[in-house]
């Protein structure tokens, strides 16, 4: 090129100045990178791949208390009244589950003297308890090889006595010497007898 045939060209003041600058400017979370003259191609890729403060922080700012969840106020309205049914329940359980009547005696009793001719024995059975509701399961033997049905006697709370009768009758002449056994079978096997002589001449 011939410098003597060069000759600038005057250019308007816009040629020389950039834009304006954005008065506002964009907000950039993490580090902002500047591409230009004097920025390797290594610098570039080590910048990308590093990880922005928006892409490693995943806490709460230092100094910053974690949300409490708000606090339930149920206890404190039902507890109470729960508390109270459920004692309720344990009590009405204890009396129909709980432990059931006890046997803590058993006496027979045969008429006194001699029972004479077709005369009706009043055997008499007492059973004492500790109190408690229960059901007690019996059955009568007799020395004549006879057996009653099982039978059941429902005790309710508070009663500590249960009294029980064997009706024995007897015909004819002669002598026997009779023996009444009462047999418990629930709810513990226990067992009590008595004697007493018939006689008709």
């Amino acid at each position: 090129m011939n410098d003597d045939a060069y000759s600038a060209t005057e250019l308007g003041s816009h040629w020389f100045e950039g834009p304006a600058p954005d008065p506002t400017p964009d907000r950039v979370e993490g580090d902002v990178l500047r591409f230009g003259p004097g920025v390797t191609a290594a610098a570039v890729r080590r910048a990308e791949n590093t990880p922005t403060a928006a892409q490693i922080w995943h806490g709460t700012l230092p100094g910053t208390p974690p949300a409490r969840p708000p606090r339930s106020r149920w206890p404190l309205r039902y507890g109470p009244a729960v508390v109270i049914l459920l004692v309720a329940l344990a009590l009405l359980a204890w009396r129909e589950y709980g432990p059931r009547v006890s046997v803590r005696d058993v006496t027979v009793t045969a008429p006194e003297g001699r029972l004479g001719c077709d005369g009706t024995a009043n055997v008499l059975a007492v059973v004492r308890t500790d109190g408690r509701p229960g059901t007690l399961t019996y059955h009568w033997e007799r020395s004549d090889g006879t057996r009653s049905a099982p039978l059941r006697e429902t005790v309710p709370r508070g009663r500590k006595e249960a009294r029980l009768h064997l009706l024995w009758t007897f015909e004819g002449r002669g002598t026997h010497h009779a023996t009444a056994r009462l047999v418990i079978t629930s709810p513990a096997p226990r067992t009590a007898e008595d004697t007493f002589t018939y006689r008709c001449d």
